[in-house]
């Protein structure tokens, strides 16, 4: 069954006012999480590859 593009913009518009939206405030403190999780995220990951560093090169005996 073919939706003429007309009636399916009809429905698009239709759908998104059912959408609750995020309030301003919301978005803020969301984005503001996110930020503070990729930062704990990068820290992690920076201690991990240099402790595996020094694990790899003691094991090989490189640089000493």
């Amino acid at each position: 069954m073919a939706t003429s593009p007309f009636k399916f913009i009809q429905e698009v518009r239709e759908e998104t006012r059912k959408v609750t939206w995020p309030s301003r405030k919301e978005t803020m403190i969301t984005t503001a999480m996110v930020f503070v999780m990729v930062t704990i995220a990068s820290i992690f990951f920076l201690v991990a590859d240099q402790v595996i560093r020094i694990a790899v090169t003691f094991v090989l005996g490189i640089g000493s």
